[in-house]
């Protein structure tokens, strides 16, 4: 008896680990026939590797935390190039989540997508996943274009590709399918784009020239160098067979070489690659846009480079170079062609959830606008995706009392996306808020004030607890960062406050200064909007409401 129960029990075992191998190696074929595969995805689940094979050969791959349970939400893989064939679905976790896929010729949710809860209404956001640094930012053909790290798959950091979106204003975008994926070389970090009008990297067809993308893989512990084209308006893309272009782990002694800026120098008749290499910015020079050869480097800035002149005061006689950072810091100088020259900085000009901000190349000269798009680092609560797109600004250099500044504002095509429902003139704190309290409950608005202090030390407004200004003139101190107006005796501020579901941007004295935060109410405050201060006045005020970006969005 005692016998037949241990062969039992071991023969139950045996079986218990039979099923389990079973579900850590179980395939699912599907044959195409529709656009998606949805997916789902539960962040309490451990991450796994999923491989798509068609025809025994790899078709892609990437980790996922598919539920095994019920899904907290759903992404999706848009397959349309692949109808007709059989892909087999393999998973390395467990597999009781494969059942659940399904295809479809809409995305798991669609029918509410851009009208959830907590979806920012005027500020891009990717319709499923992570998003964070903005990638090849360039105008072409009526089209601008976004490109930004993307994990498809989840709302977390993983997974890294080239998510892409398109604009005819940069206000409103319709999400197109992932540009760039994982290959074997490892995942594609940030990069930028351009258009090789010239053919000098000769992957041009008849008279269409080619976007060239240059991009950071970062796999087999470095960061390599990297080139992709397209010939579709970007639709597409061909990675080149001989990447990489840089290896400069070695001569660094650093993984961190990273997030190529491209662009050509009419001078010198040569493309310019600005690279973040360990402690600051490489320059390298190229004819083709394969061969680059290194000419100097900056100290003192961290990752996504960028490098631009611009008109000081608008007089295009008179330009001044920015190079700047991740960080949104920059230095002010000159540049020949092969290095950077500086003559004053590091400087600030916006602060806050802002990061990795790049600016548009093949911007038309008869436009001549230096605009740029930030990541902002925040979240959404509740949601499916992670990540936004702060508004477009332009940048500009003005002479201010401390010398030549960058100047930040948002673009004028931002104005259709505002009503103005009020304006008033010298009020007292307590009549501004009278009239603010109609505003309570709007998820999104705009909000223009010009504020002039007393004898106060600190004053500001507020919204439902949350300082959106606080402005300290004793210690020249705007929301904890220091701020000098550019009249030094000035008593007076003024702002554009941007309130969207989950984000506040505000530009300070014209543009002088910036920031952006998340927008975090306190559910137990009731005061809703709230001018404080000593003793204020409110010299203007003005509140606009704000249209939807998404009213005719496509999915």
């Amino acid at each position: 008896m005692i016998m037949k129960t241990f062969t039992k029990t071991i023969l139950t075992c045996c079986l218990a680990a039979c099923s389990a191998l079973h579900v850590q190696a179980a395939d699912l074929p599907i044959k195409i026939t529709k656009r998606y595969l949805n997916l789902p995805v539960s962040q309490a689940q451990q991450r796994s590797n999923m491989k798509f094979t068609v025809g025994g050969k790899k078709e892609r791959e990437f980790k996922i935390r598919l539920a095994s349970g019920e899904p907290e939400y759903w992404v999706f893989c848009d397959v349309s190039n692949l109808k007709g064939k059989t892909v087999t679905i393999s998973y390395e976790g467990d597999n009781a989540g494969l059942s659940k896929i399904y295809q479809d010729d809409k995305i798991a949710g669609q029918d509410s997508i851009y009208h959830e809860k907590n979806r920012p209404q005027f500020h891009f956001t990717t319709r499923r996943g992570w998003i964070n640094d903005p990638n090849g930012l360039i105008f072409y053909e009526g089209e601008y274009h976004l490109f930004y790290q993307h994990n498809p798959y989840e709302k977390e950091w993983e997974n890294m590709s080239w998510g892409h979106a398109v604009s005819k204003d940069m206000i409103h975008w319709q999400e197109l399918p992932v540009a760039l994926s994982p290959d074997d070389l490892g995942t594609m970090f940030s990069g930028s784009t351009v258009i090789d009008y010239n053919n000098t990297a000769g992957f041009n067809k008849g008279k269409t020239p080619a976007m060239i993308a240059t991009y950071t893989v970062d796999g087999h512990g470095k960061q390599v160098q990297c080139m992709a084209y397209s010939l579709d308006k970007g639709r597409t893309w061909t990675k080149y067979k001989g990447n990489p272009l840089i290896d400069s782990k070695e001569k660094w002694n650093s993984q961190d070489t990273r997030d190529p800026r491209v662009f050509w120098y009419a001078p010198g008749k040569h493309w310019v690659l600005v690279l973040n290499e360990r402690d600051g910015h490489s320059i390298y020079n190229s004819a083709n846009l394969k061969d680059w050869v290194y000419q100097s480097h900056t100290t003192g800035f961290w990752e996504c480079p960028d490098l631009f002149e611009l008109p000081v005061d608008g007089d295009k006689g008179k330009t001044k170079w920015v190079m700047y950072g991740a960080s949104n810091t920059y230095m002010i100088g000159s540049f020949d062609g092969k290095k950077f020259t500086p003559e004053s900085g590091k400087h600030y000009f916006s602060t806050g959830t802002i990061y990795a901000a790049q600016t548009f190349t093949n911007i038309p000269e008869s436009d001549g606008r230096r605009i740029q798009i930030g990541w902002g680092r925040l979240s959404h609560p509740g949601m499916p995706f992670n990540g936004i797109m702060l508004l477009p600004t332009e940048l500009t250099l003005k002479t201010t009392k401390n010398g030549v500044r960058l100047f930040s504002m948002p673009i004028r095509e931002t104005e259709q996306l505002f009503e103005k429902t009020g304006q008033w003139t010298n009020l007292k704190e307590g009549a501004a808020n009278d009239l603010l309290k109609a505003y309570n409950n709007h998820d999104r608005l705009r909000i223009k004030a010009t504020i002039k202090l007393s004898h106060a030390t600190s004053a500001g407004l507020n919204l439902l607890g949350q300082h959106i200004i606080d402005y300290d003139m004793n210690y020249n101190t705007l929301n904890g960062v220091f701020y000098s107006p550019e009249d030094m005796t000035s008593m007076e501020l003024s702002a554009d406050i941007y309130i969207d579901r989950t984000s506040i941007e505000v530009f300070i004295d014209n543009g002088a200064y910036s920031y952006s935060m998340q927008r975090k109410p306190d559910a137990k405050n009731t005061e809703g909007f709230h001018f404080w201060s000593n003793n204020i006045d409110v010299k203007n005020l003005e509140v606009y409401t704000v249209k939807s970006i998404w009213d005719q969005a496509k999915n």
